[in-house]
């Protein structure tokens, strides 16, 4: 089971400004911080997603391959959360739409050019 995911920065000021405003819209806040990390969370005991500049000062790249997938709560916040992150300076991975009988997803890039997927289960509409 996942405990928190990490992904890298190279300004960190402008990614937590994003994240803020995309981890409250999933019902998440600040809970751990420092001037090199913000990490967020519903609870101290649920998964957390942190943003950091990388610990040995290079240049934060983005992984080939590697996507982190955001629990939605229904295909409204899925929207909601992608069109936020559109608007807010992230780029199209994948417009919200359904992906199976029983997934919905919509896929973008933050700022930094990480990929991130925000889904829900639906029951096979």
């Amino acid at each position: 089971m996942i405990g928190y995911t990490t992904i890298g920065t190279n300004d960190l000021k402008k990614s937590v400004a994003y994240y803020d405003v995309i981890m409250e819209m999933l019902g998440a806040g600040r809970f751990m911080e420092d001037d090199k990390f913000v990490a967020w969370s519903k609870s101290h005991d649920s998964v957390g997603f942190s943003v950091t500049v990388p610990f040995d000062g290079e240049k934060a790249t983005i992984g080939n391959g590697v996507m982190i997938a955001l629990l939605g709560e229904n295909e409204k916040q899925v929207k909601a959360v992608y069109n936020k992150a559109i608007e807010l300076g992230g780029t199209d991975e994948g417009a919200p739409g359904p992906r199976s009988d029983s997934f919905y997803a919509a896929y973008f890039r933050d700022l930094d050019g990480n990929k991130l997927n925000i889904f829900c289960m639906t029951q096979g509409k």
